[in-house]
């Protein structure tokens, strides 16, 4: 077998001087004889354990850190509704409607805010609940699907989705009706859209089937219910209705 010097000088070439091959190429061979060897790995080993304590401990603290709840005063109004809460500051108002309100409407799909189905308002305007924490809703007036109607009396929005069947499974048509009511309103104050820039319509554009699609695309129906959705929106925009 040839060792590290001969090698290089087998694949030098042109223009490569002969003493390419040096020491700073070929590191030197280290011999280690058992006793040696035996002797590095008990103390390589000894330092590992001496080490793995005081990582056990760091790990622990680490772990008690992130699950020791750390607790905080609310007060926030709930479909018209006053609460005084304690809450783990962790928990995000979807969490805090559903478990401990049992205001269970409002359905947590994704719960990375992709969906849509954890719709609620806040001070009139839509949020996503699973990406909101429960502390940063303090003081503000939240609307889930229970305070916008009754099975007795329906709110417009809830009336149309049901005369045009917008819904099939019925998951996300919470988020969905929720955010219909806000979507409304908005353009009724003249908000604008993608949509609404890209036409060159700036001055309260006209709810046409492109501006309802791009205004409620944050909202995901998996059974596909977009048609019946979008017609049940034009006809609540042609007779001016967000209530």
């Amino acid at each position: 077998m040839k060792n590290c010097t001969e090698e290089l000088e087998d694949i030098a070439v042109d223009g490569v001087e002969e003493g390419f091959a040096s020491e700073e190429f070929c590191p030197p061979e280290v011999e280690l004889s058992r006793r040696e060897f035996l002797a590095a790995s008990g103390l390589l080993a000894a330092g590992i354990a001496a080490g793995l304590p005081r990582m056990a401990e760091a790990e622990a603290k680490g772990a008690a850190a992130t699950t020791t709840p750390v607790m905080a005063a609310i007060g926030i109004t709930i479909n018209g509704q006053k609460h005084s809460l304690q809450v783990d500051t962790r928990t995000s108002l979807l969490d805090l409607l559903r478990e401990n309100l049992d205001l269970t409407g409002s359905k947590k799909g994704c719960d990375h805010g992709q969906c849509g189905a954890c719709t609620v308002l806040m001070n009139g305007r839509r949020i996503n609940s699973c990406l909101t924490l429960a502390v940063a809703a303090s003081g503000a007036e939240i609307t889930t699907i229970e305070g916008l109607g009754t099975p007795e009396k329906l709110s417009t929005v809830q009336k149309a989705f049901l005369e045009h069947d917008a819904f099939q499974c019925g998951y996300c048509t919470p988020g969905q009706i929720c955010s219909a009511t806000a979507m409304l309103k908005e353009a009724q104050r003249g908000d604008l859209s993608l949509v609404s820039w890209e036409s060159g319509k700036d001055s309260h554009p006209e709810l046409t089937d492109a501006e309802i699609k791009e205004r409620m695309a944050g909202n995901i129906c998996r059974c596909g219910a977009y048609p019946n959705i979008v017609a049940a929106m034009r006809e609540l925009a042609a007779k001016g209705s967000a209530a």
